[in-house]
């Protein structure tokens, strides 16, 4: 993450245009992570979401750096400085943000953990997680690239990656720059956004598929709910016309490992003699003629 705080989310979040994305995220999340089976999932930053709670993994977490701790809607407790990695617990070293990257139980009713860290050193064993979501986390590191390389270090093997972002080629996109132009950002991020199809060439250099991408919010880049609500007919016409200039996207890949083999005893199967035929006699059979 950069030094920059991610203090303007709260405020963003409880604008019309923030319920109005996290609305329309949330609804998403909950469809895409109900079917996805593992041990271990994983949310990246922004705790105004609730991107897991309709996961039933047995092991939740959400991971915080400083700024992104600082902007939680609720405190969390730091977990012990000297506290071991638990059974099931995929943490492993020490961590660069408050606390050792431990689970720690949350004072929340969806249940989960949170882990203090540096998010471009995630401090979790390789291949030890089964499915991670980052909402708009991309958009607030220095090096977006490398978390994505941690994100895949991670990851087991047809481990699922979801990626949800604003989309740069949108009426959002270009207000976004106008406003960062003029000092005035229409949505929050401490970097450009990034492109839908610069995303996709980056996962697929780290070898993942894309399983699935959406798009969603044509609505205008309003202020007002008044207004946000006039246009209310643009999502179903923008949905069918107009798919790929919606204000936020939603990605979906599967960490593939190529050259995989299933270890285990060979069975050799007997080659089957067609029908009507024997084997041919060879000298040691018994009844061999003289």
């Amino acid at each position: 993450m950069t030094d920059r705080a991610i203090i303007d989310w709260p405020a963003w979040t409880d604008s019309p245009p923030g319920r109005y994305v996290l609305e329309w995220e949330q609804t998403q999340l909950d469809r895409v992570v109900s079917d996805v089976f593992g041990y271990h999932a994983l949310q990246l930053g922004l705790p105004q979401l609730d991107a897991l709670r309709e996961n039933r993994m047995p092991c939740r977490g959400l991971v915080l750096d400083a700024a992104s701790g600082a902007s939680a809607p609720y405190s969390f407790p730091r977990a012990d400085a000297h506290a071991g990695n638990g059974a099931g617990n995929p943490t492993h070293g020490a961590t660069h943000g408050p606390a050792r990257g431990a689970f720690a139980p949350l004072p929340s009713p969806t249940g989960r953990s949170a882990v203090w860290c540096d998010l471009l050193d995630l401090p979790f064993e390789a291949q030890s997680v089964d499915l991670i979501v980052m909402p708009h986390t991309l958009e607030f590191t220095s090096d977006p690239h490398r978390l994505l390389r941690e994100a895949e270090r991670v990851l087991m093997p047809e481990g699922q990656l979801i990626i949800l972002g604003f989309n740069s080629l949108s009426l959002w996109g270009a207000r976004q720059s106008v406003g960062k132009m003029t000092g005035r950002p229409f949505v929050p991020a401490a970097v450009d956004l990034i492109a839908f199809t610069r995303l996709k060439d980056w996962i697929k250099l780290l070898g993942f598929d894309l399983e699935r991408g959406r798009f969603g919010c044509y609505r205008p880049p309003l202020d007002s709910d008044q207004w946000l609500s006039r246009y209310g007919f643009m999502e179903a016409a923008g949905d069918r016309w107009w798919p790929i200039f919606g204000a936020t996207y939603m990605i979906k890949a599967i960490k593939r490992v190529r050259g995989m083999r299933l270890v285990g005893p060979l069975k050799v199967k007997k080659p089957v003699l067609a029908a009507g035929l024997a084997p041919a006699a060879t000298p040691n059979t018994r009844n061999h003629t003289q």
